[in-house]
C-alpha cells in the first residue's frame, strides 16, 4: 500500500549519504480516485453530449463540485521525508514540519502527527485493523515457533536505512515506526529545524465552492 522514492544521491563522507524523499501513498486509495474520476468523466461527457434542456448545464456545473473532492481525498493525500523534513500532504491542507518540531506519531485508528503543539491527521496512510490483526497473528505465530526472522526484521531499520518499513507489521504501523525513528534520527541536522507551515489547498477549495454556486444557480434557474 505504499509507493516511494528510494534513490540515493551521494553526499560527502561528513555528511553520509543523501537520499531522495520517501514517498507512503494509499495505492487503493489512489485505484479507486482514478476508476471514481473515470466513471465520473463518462457519466458528465455522456449527459453534456446526449442531454438536452438543461441536463448539459447542469452536468457542467456539477462536475468541479465531484471532480476537485474526489481528486483532493484520493490522488492527493501523501507523505514525503527526507532528512531534514516531514511533508504531511492532507486533502485540503499540506502540513511541513521539521524535524526538530516532530513531537511524535500515533496509530490509533487513524494516523496522528503531534508537533508544534498541534495535531494533525494523515490521509495518505489510512488504519487497517485487519491488517494489524494479521499482523500481530503473524508475529506471534513466528515467536511461537522460535523463528529466527523475527528479530532480524525488527532490528532491520536500525541496521539499514532508517526509511525501510518492518515487514513484520501492519503497513500503517510500519510507516509510523520508520517515520518516527527518522524524527529521532534527524532531529539533531542542521537544516531540520524551523516552524510548522500549514497551508490551504486553495486549488482543490475555490473551483468546488465554485462549481456549488454554479450549480445551486442552474437548479434554480430551471
Amino acid at each position: 500500500m505504499t509507493e516511494s522514492d528510494r534513490t540515493p544521491d551521494q553526499g560527502s563522507a561528513a555528511d553520509g549519504p543523501k537520499y531522495a524523499d520517501r514517498v507512503h501513498r494509499s495505492v487503493p486509495g489512489v485505484i479507486a480516485g482514478v476508476m471514481l474520476l473515470g466513471v465520473a468523466g463518462w457519466l458528465i461527457i455522456d449527459a453534456v453530449v446526449s442531454g438536452t434542456g438543461a441536463t448539459p448545464w447542469v452536468a457542467l456545473a456539477a462536475a468541479p463540485v465531484f471532480v476537485f473532492p474526489v481528486a483532493a481525498y484520493t490522488l492527493r493525500p501523501v507523505v514525503k521525508s527526507n532528512d531534514q523534513r516531514l511533508l504531511v500532504r492532507n486533502p485540503l491542507r499540506t502540513v511541513v514540519v521539521p524535524w526538530a518540531s516532530v513531537e511524535g506519531l500515533r496509530a490509533g485508528y487513524s494516523v496522528e502527527l503531534f508537533a508544534g503543539g498541534r495535531k494533525f491527521q494523515v490521509w495518505a496512510v489510512p488504519v487497517s485493523i485487519r491488517q494489524r490483526k494479521k499482523a500481530t497473528r503473524r508475529a506471534a505465530r513466528a515467536a511461537a515457533q522460535g523463528d529466527p526472522a523475527l528479530p532480524k526484521a525488527r532490528t532491520r531499520q536500525t541496521s539499514a536505512r532508517p526509511d525501510q518499513l518492518d515487514p513484520t507489521r501492519a503497513w500503517s504501523d510500519a510507516v509510523v515506526a520508520s517515520l518516527q525513528e527518522q524524527a529521532e534520527r534527524y532531529a539533531r541536522n542542521p537544516g531540520a529545524s524551523g516552524e510548522v507551515r500549514a497551508t490551504w489547498c486553495w486549488w482543490v477549495i475555490a473551483p468546488t465552492l465554485a462549481g456549488l454556486v454554479a450549480l445551486v444557480s442552474v437548479v434554480a434557474a430551471t
